[in-house]
């Protein structure tokens, strides 16, 4: 909403609205477009007990990092404090950023009693999608926010590329089985009729 707007709905004037966004003191994702005008992600709607609440999501590939997860989650932690949020969950999870069937995130994503899901790098969440990941939570009043937006290691990532070809490769060699056992149970049927 616009900073006219945000001002009335929570009862101050807009030259104070316009202080607290010059002061980065409003509590909301805010943005200020090309013409000037302020935009406020506020939605009033939002239940009052999710407000300030954050989700921790920690990720790492494989268990050898598991230190590595349990820092990353302490940084977030801090952060989140430092931020002024209240920490609702800390979810630490090992999988690989590809894969789409992930326990832990699946059930955080379910949750709907928090404001922010704060990871460290954007692929923490996933390799892919992460943008349609953040529109549909923004879409259900959840900011995303992206701690460090430098880009991650090359490890991880020849990792998740290996983890792409074996599995390509092996969907590969099923259906080549499956086309050969069609053909036996064709043959099979065959046999029968020609007796």
């Amino acid at each position: 909403m616009k900073l006219a707007d945000y001002a009335k709905a929570i009862g101050i004037s807009y030259q104070t609205a316009w202080r607290h966004f010059k002061a980065g003191k409003i509590p909301y994702p805010t943005r200020q477009l090309d013409s000037g005008t302020v935009i406020v992600d506020y939605n009033p709607s939002l239940d009052a007990a999710k407000l300030h609440k954050a989700a921790i999501y920690a990720r790492v590939s494989s268990a050898e990092n598991k230190d590595n997860l349990e820092r990353q989650a302490q940084r977030l932690t801090s952060y989140a404090l430092a931020k002024g949020y209240q920490v609702a969950y800390v979810v630490k999870e090992i999988g690989s950023g590809l894969n789409d069937n992930r326990k832990k995130l699946e059930k955080l994503l379910k949750q709907n009693d928090y404001q922010y899901l704060i990871v460290e790098h954007k692929d923490r969440l996933g390799r892919f999608g992460t943008h349609y990941i953040d529109v549909l939570l923004t879409r259900c009043g959840v900011t995303l926010e992206v701690v460090n937006l430098a880009e991650n290691g090359r490890d991880e990532l020849m990792t998740d590329l290996v983890s792409i070809i074996t599995s390509f490769a092996a969907r590969l060699y099923g259906q080549r089985r499956a086309k050969r056992k069609t053909e036996k149970i064709i043959e099979t049927l065959q046999s029968k009729t020609d007796e």
